[in-house]
Formats: C-alpha cells, sequence, structure tokens
C-alpha cells in the first residue's frame, strides 16, 4: 500500500501535469489569434509571458468596449471621453482602430473617467459614449455632473437628492432658507464626507441640526460644478429670452433655451425648480420667494466663461430674471406635454 509521502508526490506531479498542459493550450491558442507560425521547436517560456501580459491587457480592452451596448447606453446621458495623453506600460491596442500604438512613451490618450485606451489622432473619431467607472472618479464635489451620474447611474447627482430630501423633510418652514448661510467648517466637512463616502454620507438631523449647513452644501455642489448646471450653450439664449417683454413668447423662448441643456443638466435642473417652488408654498414662515430665491441661485446656476467684468455685472439682473421664471414655471417649462 503507498504512502501518504507517495501519494502527495503523485497528486502534485498530476496536478503540473495538468498545468504544463493547460499552458500548452494557451499557448496554441495565443499563437493562433496573432497570426503566428511557429517551427518545430518550442520557444523558451520567457518567450510567451510578455505575450500572455499583452493579450490579457487586450482582453481587457476588448471585454470593456463590448459592454457598451445599445441597450446600455439608452439608460445614461450622453457624455464625451475625457482624454489626457499618457503613456501606457507594456504593449497595447488602439481601442478604436485596433492597429497598435507604438512608442516608449505618450503612446496615446487615456480616458480618466472611464478608462479607454486611443491613439490621440483616433479621439476625435470616439463616439460620445464614455461610461464612467467609480475607479476613476476621486471626489463628488467639482467633478463634472454628466461623470457623475453616469458612474452612479442616477438620474441626478446624489447631493443634489439628499440634500434636498433632507431640507424637505424638516427645514421648508425654516426662516431665511437659502438666504442664511451655515458654518463654513461644517458646510466644508460635508462636502469632505461626499467626496470621500459619496452616497454613504449621513447629513441627518443628528449630525448636522442647522439646517442651514445642507443648504450651504447644496449651493456649494453647484457652484463648484465645472461646467454649470445651466449650460453655456443655453446660458445666452436664456439671457436674450429674459429681455422679452411679452410673457407668452419669453416662456417660449425659455423652453427653446433649456432644450440645449444636456439631459443630466435639465433633470437636475428640473428637479431643482420643482423644489424651490415647494420652498416658496412656505413663503409665510420661510420668508423667501421666488425673487428671493432667484437672487441667490442666478449666479449659482448659470454663468458664462471668459466674460469680462462690466458684462458680467450686468447679467446679474438677467440671471435673477430667468431663475424666477424657472421657479414660478417649473411645471410649464419641464413636464413633459401629454
Amino acid at each position: 500500500m503507498p504512502s501518504r509521502e507517495s501519494y502527495e508526490v503523485n497528486k502534485e506531479d498530476k496536478s503540473l501535469v495538468q498545468k504544463a498542459k493547460r499552458e500548452t493550450n494557451q499557448e496554441d491558442i495565443l499563437v493562433a489569434a496573432l497570426g503566428m507560425r511557429m517551427g518545430p521547436q518550442k520557444p523558451p517560456a520567457t518567450f510567451w509571458q510578455p505575450l500572455k501580459l499583452f493579450a490579457y491587457s487586450q482582453l481587457t480592452s476588448l471585454v470593456r468596449r463590448a459592454t457598451l451596448r445599445d441597450s446600455e447606453r439608452t439608460t445614461r446621458s450622453e457624455k464625451v471621453h475625457n482624454f489626457k495623453v499618457h503613456t501606457f506600460r507594456g504593449p497595447h491596442w488602439c481601442e478604436h482602430c485596433a492597429s497598435f500604438m507604438w512608442g516608449l512613451m505618450a503612446q496615446g490618450v487615456k480616458c480618466a473617467d472611464c478608462g479607454v485606451n486611443v491613439h490621440k489622432q483616433c479621439s476625435s473619431l470616439v463616439p460620445n459614449d464614455c461610461r464612467p467607472n467609480l475607479r476613476h472618479i476621486r471626489k463628488v464635489y467639482s467633478c463634472d455632473l454628466t461623470t457623475l451620474v453616469n458612474a452612479y447611474n442616477t438620474a441626478r447627482p446624489m447631493v443634489v437628492d439628499m440634500c434636498i430630501r433632507e431640507i424637505e423633510s424638516r427645514g421648508l418652514k425654516s426662516e431665511g432658507l437659502y438666504r442664511v448661510s451655515g458654518f463654513s467648517d461644517s458646510v466644508e466637512e460635508v462636502k469632505m464626507a461626499f467626496d470621500k463616502d459619496g452616497e454613504n454620507t449621513d447629513i441627518s438631523g443628528k449630525v448636522y441640526e442647522d439646517i442651514n449647513i445642507i443648504t450651504s452644501a447644496l449651493k456649494l455642489y453647484l457652484r463648484d460644478l465645472p461646467v454649470p448646471v445651466i449650460s453655456y450653450e443655453a446660458y445666452p439664449r436664456l439671457i436674450e429670452a429674459a429681455k422679452i417683454t411679452d410673457p407668452e413668447k419669453k416662456l417660449e423662448a425659455v423652453r427653446e433655451a433649456l432644450a440645449l441643456l444636456p439631459p443630466s443638466h435639465k433633470e437636475t435642473l428640473s428637479y431643482l425648480m420643482a423644489h424651490l417652488k415647494r420652498v416658496t408654498q412656505n413663503e409665510k414662515f420661510n420668508l423667501m420667494n421666488a425673487e428671493n430665491l432667484a437672487i441667490v441661485f442666478g449666479p449659482t446656476l448659470m454663468h458664462a466663461p471668459n466674460m469680462d467684468a462690466i458684462t458680467a455685472l450686468n447679467d446679474i439682473r438677467y440671471q435673477r430674471q430667468v431663475v424666477e421664471v424657472l421657479i414660478k414655471n417649473e411645471d410649464v417649462l419641464f413636464r413633459t406635454p401629454n
């Protein structure tokens, strides 16, 4: 009867043989996939290792691109890739044209949000199908709005949803709501919590008793957006709409301008305006009407890039008028007609 030691040795030998067979099969598949022709003499192990690493990296890229099915894209807002020049370690193929990325440094560009790798010259040809990965999202505040909602697969940024729910649950009758600022250190604490914990952040009354801390955290989030909720494309159209005196024509011009907003921006703006309208319905207690709220949210929600100081000052009153119109007519402007 064989000893336990000899049994273990035989078992180990069998596993090594099986492993060798699997590796041989993998090598044969790799040779076929690359269209290589091998001679009768088997190459050394050092020949296969870099090829296996390369094949794994390319398989990962192909799988990532294959997951971008049309059915999945339709549930997300269209988003442009955030390409940055990148130096790749090891061989890489372009995920757009499938050609090799030559060079030792800066061989191509990589999307900072979803990780897709392409040639620099191919980057302008890649469709706007960026699907941000949470591994690449390092913070919530100052993150592009569409990037954030796509990464978390939500309709609106979590900060907007969570803050508004908290405010409406215990703060609608608070005097000076949104006009009174919260303690700055506590507001910064909320910001850091969202950046660290995301949707697991606790902003309940047990942690932050003063509702003004939550309103200030929401305003700070909206101010910190790299592209404001009312995007740069819609900004000039809305400013011009505010100058129209005829009420019906003004509403129509505003509606046309809102159509220029990215879907995630429009959804966020709609949700926020409905909330602010509910705030005005409690004006008897909080003393905040649509005009007062528009003064607070005008510069927060909209501003134009590269504008001189005089023009910016002149636009402040029109910004206020735009937001006031949005609050008062949110049910008309944002509701889809039946």
